[in-house]
């Protein structure tokens, strides 16, 4: 007998296996009929599909690794703990947030807009916006910090050398960037109390090819200009479309707008995304994927990014939150700002006013009127003030029988540690503990974050606890004895972000700039600059 054949990829195909003759006499039934061949028809339409699925498919691939061969990346957090580690990002909590940010540097192409001296390397960050997505994508807030803005640097791990740069007590926050963009995350973090999710880092060439790709983006001047001191930028008066060079130039612009400050600027670039937002937004750019692409293609060529935004899912994912914001919940915020003591030419943050934005930014609190719940009023806090500092005079809400005389608020030891995470938050506090008579009360400075405000007391103090947790509505089970505590020492944790009452969050007063939905109106030139 001969071997039997091999069955064949085809032959399975087609299914004419060779098998063997069925014995005499076998059943041949219904269930036993030869299959009928499929129709020509149906064959060249699957295969058809096939080929345009493959096709499809391996476009899709073809576009995602170019997309992906374009990014530069740079570590999200380059804080260091005194351990030398580098900060871990804290767990997520819905919400998102974006740092942007614009360099001055002077390196590869942008030689042209000066020299190396100017700014070298990585250089220093001329914009830095922080846009928050709110965890139910019903709102964005877009932050701008000024550039000469006073905060603490935290000591940071070197993008390009690895070396640790030494902190600093009080420094310029655009100098941050010098230790890489990792650096200036970590700095609004300890600044904000948040977590920055990702950052994008653009130079020069990435505003203007931006610009070219939206095909201009309209602006408005009351008054024909020529910026001959700076950018040089020409508009005559009234509405013009900028791109690439203009557009760029009226970023730049400093001395041709408002009274030639910084915050100046700041209005500028609000009012330019303001446009820029409207123009995608309108043209359906977020939810067509062409479109997109392009957009994704020039964007990823000229972007430094963090590592977990280096893929086209994470780009894709935040599009897809932003496309059905409604315009008049993109806010604009300049954060609360006032001259810096020690120079007026720079700038400090303005408290209690930015201590209460930042919590609200924790909380997803709407800063928009069309979605904003009720906030805390300052009438409000002064009525659970005074209300406890009635409780205050007397001994204490569990003593019984006769009221022990009471005691000399004045005379009290009361300290308040910072552990909020939030640079300044102890001032408020502490003019609410001297408005209340506790005036011999002093800041205990700033100290790690804790989760929990707790009132602890030494000996004898007891009392005095009680009443300052009441003054600010702090729940009893917050005050506790320690004995290291010498008078009364009130802990500010990240659970009381804001205000003079505990669990209240407060919006400052009138910090939305604009909002995206807002078109009317052109930017006040200096008249310094005028022409024509």
């Amino acid at each position: 007998m001969g071997r039997r054949r091999a069955q064949t990829a085809a032959a399975k195909a087609a299914d004419t296996s060779h098998r063997e003759p069925l014995p005499d006499g076998s059943p041949i039934g219904r269930h036993f009929t030869p299959k009928h061949k499929a129709p020509l028809w149906l064959k060249i339409t699957a295969v058809a599909l096939s080929g345009v699925l493959v096709l499809v498919l391996g476009t899709a691939g073809v576009l995602v690794m170019k997309l992906q061969q374009n990014v530069t990346t740079s570590p999200l957090n380059a804080g260091v703990l005194p351990d030398g580690k580098t900060k871990a990002p804290v767990e997520d909590t819905g919400s998102l947030q974006v740092l942007i940010l614009g360099t001055d540097t002077r390196a590869g192409k942008n030689s042209e807009y000066g020299t190396a001296a100017e700014s070298a390397g990585a250089g220093n960050s001329d914009v830095m916006l922080l846009m928050n997505i709110s965890a139910d994508n019903s709102q964005v807030s877009v932050t701008s910090f000024p550039r000469d803005l006073m905060v603490p640097i935290p000591d940071c791990k070197s993008a390009t050398t690895g070396d640790i740069v030494p902190g600093q007590s009080m420094g310029q926050l655009n100098s941050a960037l010098g230790a890489g963009p990792g650096c200036t995350v970590a700095a609004i973090n300890e600044l904000t109390g948040l977590t920055i999710d990702h950052f994008m880092l653009a130079d020069f060439t990435a505003v203007k090819e931006l610009s070219n790709a939206l095909g201009g983006v309209e602006v408005c001047v009351d008054h024909a200009m020529y910026d001959v001191d700076g950018s040089f930028l020409k508009l005559p008066a009234g509405k013009s479309l900028v791109k690439g060079e203009q557009a760029l130039a009226f970023l730049r612009t400093r001395h041709a707008f408002g009274d030639s400050s910084d915050l100046d600027r700041i209005k500028a670039q609000q009012y330019f995304l303001g446009s820029m937002v409207r123009k995608v937004k309108e043209e359906g750019t977020l939810t067509n994927l062409p479109k997109l692409y392009n957009l994704a293609d020039v964007v990823t060529k000229n972007l430094t990014i963090d590592e977990g935004l280096a893929s086209i899912p994470a780009m894709v994912g935040i599009a897809t939150r932003l496309a059905k914001i409604d315009l008049a919940n993109v806010s604009f915020v300049t954060v609360p700002n006032e001259p810096y003591v020690a120079d007026p030419n720079r700038v400090q943050l303005k408290e209690p006013q930015a201590g209460q934005f930042f919590a609200a930014l924790r909380h997803d609190t709407a800063l928009t009127k069309s979605t904003a719940k009720p906030s805390t009023t300052a009438t409000g806090s002064s009525t659970a003030s005074s209300g406890a500092s009635s409780a205050a005079a007397t001994t204490g809400a569990t003593t019984t029988g006769p009221t022990a005389a009471a005691y000399d608020k004045s005379a009290q030891a009361i300290s308040v540690a910072n552990a909020s995470a939030v640079v300044g938050r102890a001032t408020e506090v502490l003019q609410g503990l001297a408005a209340a008579g506790f005036t011999n009360s002093w800041s205990g400075g700033d100290v790690a974050a804790q989760n929990q405000t707790k009132v602890l007391y030494g000996q004898d103090m007891a009392d005095v606890a009680r009443d300052v947790a009441k003054l600010f509505n702090i729940p009893a089970t917050a005050v506790q004895s320690d004995p290291s505590v010498t008078g009364v020492q009130l802990v500010i944790g990240t659970d009381w972000t804001s205000g003079t009452e505990y669990g209240k969050i407060t919006v400052p007063k009138d910090i939305v700039s604009s909002t995206a939905d807002q078109s009317g109106g052109c930017l006040k030139v200096n008249p310094l600059y005028y022409t024509g």
